[in-house]
């Protein structure tokens, strides 16, 4: 092994060395690029089971002091007031030409600790930088923490699992990516994220103590051995972030291999990463970035088809279609003429699934596929043919959407550029052998339904023989559309004519309801719960705007409601019915949406208590109350309590799709306990 004299040395360099790794000079330090079992079997590894990078040689800067959020405001690029407690967000370090000096990952532990995690190259450079700047903010303290504070990627599908065995204090980050949390692990204090550099959908980086790291890592090791966990080098993290779309500074950052400054808008991760929020002022690049995205704009809605000057190439994912390898450096053609450059590209293995949708099953089988990241001509559009000049020699290529998606957990799926989409399966037969085909079909599923399977969804259940032939009778498939009409003395007048027994049974419908959920007014046409819930969203919305119907229509100011991971309705979320008609948080730029706190020992109760805080902070003009599959009462008498005297009162709704069935005095009767609205 060679041996590296002058190198700096993270706090693990002598368990890499204990543990086979394979030092190499990376950028001035001493790094594992692989351990004896080589790159490949690392990467499916990490793919398959998890992997223990070393990260420390990454610089951490701590940023203290009264006017910190201002000073972060002004140096990165994304929103730093958006930042919740506990929460980490990607952003850059942007030249005043739109160019990025570093990009890095912003994390807020706690209230105030601040901690930024920048490239291992660009340490220095980033702290004069920042040295610089910081001159303008009194009261801003940096300090480097860089050599007290190594740092631990934890990566993988089964890492939640190791993590949990050694569990003795703390609690885990929520589950959503970015989440922050503190865990004592094997008796150690560990900062912890749910963030990463390998695209893998369950992942951890760990910030301990320097002197503790080796005793970390043994401790991860040693509890993992079983489940497949290995130590990771350089060379396995370099081909899991390519396989994920990750840029890398040198790389799809900074100057491209013709020595132009790579505009920040040309990476992927940009809008999210970049923000013009009004708190943040006329932050360094600003102006460079907003050409740079209002190009981005007319691209992605097809009102250019030459380049922008303000945007001429994009980072794009280019798969090969033939056999070789492309690197660094290598020529993007199309039609014979240079229209890129690719700027990371290796061989990378991947592991086969089986099966259809998110139930798809990793396998034993695994392969191999040469992908790349290329700076090509930003109005190039996925599935473009391409070739990719390989020791001048073209071959075949395509640039596609992505390499592989981590939003199916535990596992990231890989997708080789000339997979097929299962197609649907073929109505074989024709006449009456097609209709016996249907009929045969049908009463199998009735039979897997009535007698093979339980049904959880309340409006699943089995209804009674009468009231299926009910169902099939005519009227149904009629048109019955009505509306309240103001000069029949607001009765309910029909579109259509013949719908007198609709009227009937629509009207026995709305006294039955009345007289179950004890409430003086029922509307029955909605079909759904998402449909239930928009066509309160939409009336909210309207009622709001009912006094100027000339301009832009306001939305819901703001909205709490459960989390879709603790039990919330997907028809009550900025993703459900809730999206058209919430307005966007102005000082965080996302939907003004506050999820309830839950309780430590059961994330699918309310904590009151916490709740009564957060109403002490914000007025939200709804609260929606309501879970699925959840058997839980909400405390709808409680959150009353609270709101009842605020001027305005917000609207308490409560979303019972779900547990329609239970109302009553031994589970929960919502309008006697405050509610104003039941979907």
């Amino acid at each position: 092994m060679t041996e590296h004299t002058n190198l700096k040395k993270t706090p693990l360099n002598a368990w890499h060395k204990a543990n086979g790794g394979q030092m190499i000079d990376f950028g001035g330090w001493e790094m594992p690029v692989q351990y004896a079992s080589g790159i490949i079997h690392e990467h499916l590894s990490v793919r398959k089971f998890g992997g223990i990078f070393d990260v420390s040689h990454m610089g951490r800067f701590r940023i203290k002091g009264p006017n910190k959020l201002a000073f972060l405001q002004h140096v990165l690029t994304n929103n730093a007031r958006a930042l919740d407690p506990w929460q980490a967000q990607y952003t850059l370090i942007p030249n005043a030409a739109g160019g990025a000096i570093d990009d890095a990952y912003l994390y807020r532990f706690g209230e105030e600790d601040y901690i930024l995690v920048v490239n291992a190259a660009n340490l220095e450079k980033d702290w004069n930088h920042f040295q610089e700047q910081v001159k303008k903010f009194p009261g801003v303290q940096l300090e480097n923490h860089s050599n007290q504070l190594a740092m631990i990627a934890f990566q993988g599908p089964l890492v939640k699992k190791v993590v949990q065995k050694l569990m003795n204090g703390g609690h885990l980050p929520e589950t959503t990516r970015n989440s922050l949390s503190e865990l004592v692990l094997g008796g150690i204090k560990v900062l912890t994220a749910r963030t990463g550099y390998t695209g893998e959908p369950l992942c951890f980086e760990f910030f301990v103590p320097a002197e503790k790291a080796e005793e970390l890592c043994r401790l991860l090791l040693d509890a993992g051995k079983t489940d497949g966990i290995v130590p990771a080098g350089l060379g396995a993290r370099d081909t899991l972030r390519l396989e994920a779309g990750m840029p890398l500074y040198g790389h799809e950052l900074g100057l491209d291999p013709d020595g132009r400054e790579i505009p920040i808008f040309a990476i992927g991760l940009a809008p999210m990463a970049v923000s013009f929020n009004a708190d943040k002022g006329n932050y360094i690049g600003r102006e460079a970035l907003l050409k740079q995205f209002n190009a981005l704009e007319k691209i992605r809605k097809g009102l250019t088809s030459e380049p922008p000057a303000e945007l001429p190439l994009r980072i794009m994912p280019v798969a090969l279609q033939e056999k070789g390898i492309a690197r660094q450096g290598d020529e993007i053609l199309l039609n014979n003429k240079k229209i890129g450059t690719i700027t990371s590209g290796t061989m990378i293995p991947y592991w086969f699934f089986q099966g259809e949708g998110a139930v798809m099953q990793i396998t034993d089988k695994n392969d191999r596929r040469a992908i790349c990241l290329s700076l090509v001509q930003s109005t190039l559009l996925p599935e473009t043919l391409v070739e990719a000049s390989v020791r001048k020699r073209p071959i075949k290529a395509k640039i596609v959407r992505w390499h592989g998606r981590s939003e199916a957990p535990p596992y990231f799926r890989s997708i080789p550029a000339d997979f097929e989409k299962p197609k649907p399966k073929e109505l074989l037969g024709a006449g009456l052998e097609k209709a016996k085909l249907v009929v045969q079909k049908s009463i199998e599923n009735h039979t897997w339904r009535q007698h093979q399977c339980i049904n959880l969804i309340p409006s699943e259940q089995t209804p009674s023989p009468l009231v299926r032939l009910l169902s099939v009778s005519d009227p149904v498939g009629r048109y019955a559309e009505h509306k309240g009409l103001l000069a029949a003395f607001e009765q309910e007048v029909f579109y259509y004519q013949g719908t007198d027994f609709i009227a009937w049974v629509e009207e026995r419908l709305t006294q039955e309801l009345s007289a179950y959920l004890n409430c003086p007014q029922v509307e029955t046409r909605p079909i759904s719960g998402q449909m239930s819930n928009m066509t309160v969203f939409s009336a909210f919305v309207d009622f709001k705007n009912r006094t100027n119907r000339k301009r832009e229509p306001e939305r819901i100011r703001l909205a709490f409601n459960n989390h879709i991971g603790k039990g919330g309705h997907l028809s009550a979320q900025p993703m459900g019915a809730l999206r058209d008609y919430i307005a966007k948080d102005p000082v965080k730029d996302q939907f003004a949406v506050v999820n309830f706190p839950v309780q430590p020992d059961n994330p699918y109760r309310m904590d009151v208590a916490a709740t009564a805080k957060l109403l002490e902070q914000f007025s939200p003009e709804i609260i929606i109350f309501g879970k699925s599959m959840v058997l839980h009462p909400e405390p709808v008498a409680e959150i009353f309590a609270l709101v009842k005297d605020k001027k305005p009162r917000p609207v308490l709704m409560y979303d019972m799709a779900h547990v329609l069935g239970l109302i009553g005095p031994h589970f929960q009767e919502p309008f006697s306990q405050g509610a104003d609205l039941v979907t």
